[in-house]
């Protein structure tokens, strides 16, 4: 019979700051350097394996994840947004601006505000997606407060790049979407899930049904997604503040993305020139389990490339 280390045993708690209330969740070392691990566009902090988690719990690390705003136990916020979402898309392509209520830089204040309420003055940041960027913006602003990168199947979020396969646009968008019923949202969501996972480490589908019925049943706050969407729409290109990151950092992205496409994972290797970038063949845009070895091994070693520097 085996049992969970007793530092893996998650503790989770309210955190508010500056209005705001966050739910997070902490595992590890307590005195172990803190590694905040930032989820992407509409995902609760749920999304997270285990496992990735629990390895960096392992090498000695402080562990943190948490809900961003307006998704899962964290604040939900009460804008109403206007114009279609369509438009909104296509203002960012042409450069344009996009009105939102807040934006990538509000949630990276989220990330350093959190840090101060939780007594860090530094933190390696793992992004995936929109946390990514997220994590790109707290490097370039705050550069004290973090000691390294790990940008998972992220990008600058220029309207230079390679737009979505065709598929997922509509999808992305929210055109179409109908029902808010239990049944709905997962079969909905466990379409898109399939549409995006990895082709060549495909989750079975009870697996990813048991979790989109979990994350429902926890919290279910489509708005939230429509704002967030907007956040990134209305931040436009990072590319500014990307050239501006001079911590250790690591670019993990799969060859097969079809959401953010892999030369996004190029582009910032080009704006990262001392970043180490893995492309990882069979990878769509998840974090399946056979991969997560890998990945945290990657994450890990950049890790200590900062304690090295």
């Amino acid at each position: 019979m085996t049992t969970t280390p007793s530092h893996h045993l998650p503790q989770q708690r309210k955190v508010t700051t500056r209005g705001l209330r966050f739910w997070v969740e902490t595992r590890g070392n307590p005195d172990g350097e803190p590694v905040l691990f930032i989820m992407g566009l509409g995902a609760q902090m749920t999304l997270w394996p285990e496992a990735l988690l629990d390895a960096y719990a392992d090498a000695g690390f402080r562990v943190i994840r948490f809900d961003n705003r307006d998704i899962g136990l964290s604040s939900h916020l009460k804008q109403h947004l206007s114009g279609h979402p369509m438009m909104m898309m296509a203002r960012h392509r042409l450069g344009l601006s996009v009105d939102g209520p807040y934006s990538l830089h509000d949630m990276a204040g989220d990330v350093r505000d959190l840090m101060d309420a939780l007594a860090l003055e530094q933190a390696h940041l793992v992004g995936v997606s929109m946390g990514g960027m997220i994590s790109q913006l707290a490097a370039a602003r705050w550069p004290a407060r973090v000691r390294s990168l790990a940008l998972i199947m992220t990008s600058t979020n220029s309207p230079r790049l390679p737009l979505p396969q065709p598929r997922l646009v509509w999808k992305l968008a929210g055109v179409g979407a109908k029902g808010h019923d239990e049944a709905s949202v997962v079969a909905r969501s466990l379409a898109f899930w399939q549409a995006i996972q990895s082709p060549g480490y495909p989750t079975p589908a009870p697996d990813v049904r048991a979790r989109l019925v979990a994350d429902y049943r926890r919290s279910y706050h489509p708005a939230g997604i429509l704002r967030q969407t907007r956040a990134i729409l209305s931040t436009g290109s990072l590319t500014p503040w990307t050239r501006q990151i001079r911590v250790p950092a690591a670019i993990i992205h799969g060859r097969q993305d079809p959401l953010v496409r892999p030369v996004a994972a190029e582009q910032l290797k080009y704006l990262l020139p001392q970043a180490r970038l893995e492309l990882i063949e069979g990878m769509g845009h998840d974090l399946p389990v056979p991969l997560l070895a890998r990945i945290a091994d990657i994450g890990l070693a950049v890790a200590s490339q900062s304690r090295a520097g």
